[in-house]
């Protein structure tokens, strides 16, 4: 069957998700199982996005609005862009393969960091784009080489910001330079997953003023991390009229499910209990940092960025520790599907996961 198949489809490996908790206690026999792997809220979305929920569950036998126009002027009014330069998707996600298909021509280059979120790779290559990977320095980007790799070929530049999986993120400064006399033609795509966990940093760029300045660039950012609907799949993309436009002509209609708007206006009206939140998750990565440090001796190092995960090296391969503390009821990131073969992500959980997590990576050294 690959004589007929898509030839970008037989050149990618696909993504693996990390393991549901249900599969592990079915494939161990384990009765609790904890999930660090995947970036998620532990404490889950506000009261009242679930009262939102069971209000929308009513008109389920209804399509949803295409056009997502609640969600869209809630959105809108807190950017302070238009409501027609927004893009909504099933999760950001969608948002940069909507970028892809709207831009990329076989054989348009792509530049991105390596290694960075899986997704910019396998979506470019199925978009028949010619890939382009600067490799990280000390995990943080290389904005420098990544600005030279640029050629007349160049359609789209991904950034993370913050990055997945090292949490760092460029700075203003570099962020600066790197748009300086770079070309009009080229679309910088900052994919802003992590944005709530990061806003605060002095130095963290503000990416949406490069927007409204004129730039060419998409900022994307989610309802799956701090907001807790990574189940329902929904984010949103801002970029210029123009390619607002044209993006949504590459989007399949119907694409962001009835519930998923009703949770992320929810969502956004509570800011109160996300405060809260990121609060209590900045100080459980502080907690869990400390932890890790003490570990330095048995060769524990760690990425600490500043979102709700951990990239965490150690001597042993990854390949290896992740089984081991999967077997003990703890899914973590194997970071080998990266190219890091000492390396596991570990999501900030409550304070009692990650006590558990600490227990069971100690006795797996």
């Amino acid at each position: 069957m690959k004589t007929l198949a898509n030839k970008f489809v037989t050149g990618i490996k696909p993504y693996v998700p990390g393991k549901p908790i249900e599969e592990v206690k079915r494939e161990f026999g384990l009765k609790n199982v904890i999930k660090l792997a995947s970036n998620e809220n532990p404490y889950g979305p506000s009261p009242k996005v679930l009262k939102a929920i069971s209000a929308c569950a009513k008109t389920l036998n209804r399509y949803p609005d295409g056009a997502c126009f609640e969600l869209r002027q809630e959105v809108a009014k807190r950017l302070k862009v238009g409501a027609d330069q927004l893009v909504f998707g099933c999760g950001s996600d969608e948002v940069i393969v909507l970028a892809l298909r709207a831009f990329i021509n076989e054989g348009d280059e792509v530049v991105m960091a390596k290694p960075s979120f899986l997704v910019y790779s396998l979506a470019s290559t199925l978009a028949g784009a010619k890939l382009v990977q600067i490799p990280l320095n000390g995990l943080r980007y290389d904005l420098v080489a990544m600005k030279k790799a640029v050629t007349p070929r160049t359609k789209i530049v991904f950034i993370g910001n913050p990055d997945n999986p090292s949490g760092q993120y460029p700075t203003k400064d570099e962020v600066a330079v790197f748009m300086k006399d770079l070309p009009e033609s080229v679309i910088v795509f900052f994919d802003e997953a992590y944005f709530e966990f990061a806003a605060k940093e002095k130095d963290y760029p503000d990416t949406l003023a490069l927007l409204r300045a004129g730039r060419n660039v998409v900022v994307a950012r989610t309802f799956s991390k701090i907001y807790g609907l990574a189940g329902l799949r929904v984010g949103y993309g801002a970029a210029s009229l123009e390619v607002a436009d044209l993006m949504n002509r590459a989007r399949e209609p119907f694409n962001v499910t009835s519930l998923a708007q009703a949770a992320a206006v929810a969502a956004l009206k509570d800011s109160a209990y996300y405060q809260k939140i990121l609060k209590q998750l900045g100080r459980e990565r502080d907690l869990l940092c400390k932890e890790l440090e003490m570990l330095a001796a048995k060769g524990v190092s760690f990425s600490k960025g500043c979102t709700n995960f951990i990239q965490v090296r150690t001597l042993i391969d990854s390949r290896a520790l992740s089984p081991a503390l999967i077997k003990k009821g703890i899914i973590v990131r194997d970071m080998s599907a990266w190219g890091l073969s000492n390396y596991i992500r570990v999501t900030i959980g409550t304070p009692a996961e990650n006590k558990k997590f600490l227990k069971a990576l100690k006795e797996s050294l």
